[in-house]
């Protein structure tokens, strides 16, 4: 598995995860969209750490540049 994601869609995506999970938790969504939702930012948190997104893969895009 190749790294694919550079540090700005990491931040992005921890960031948009933090704030689901604090909008879940406050109640303001509701029922299964609110879980669902909370699973979008589970997985955004694991692809964050790993530097990979399976979709990134799917769609060719290849955002890492690898300092040398």
């Amino acid at each position: 598995m190749k790294k694919n994601m550079a540090n700005s869609d990491r931040v992005i995506r921890v960031t948009i995860a933090i704030i689901i999970v604090k909008v879940y938790f406050a109640n303001l969504i509701p029922g299964p969209l609110g879980i669902a939702l909370l699973v979008v930012a589970i997985v955004f948190t694991i692809t964050s750490f790993i530097h990979f997104c399976p979709i990134y893969h799917f769609l060719g895009i290849r955002r890492w540049e690898a300092k040398t």
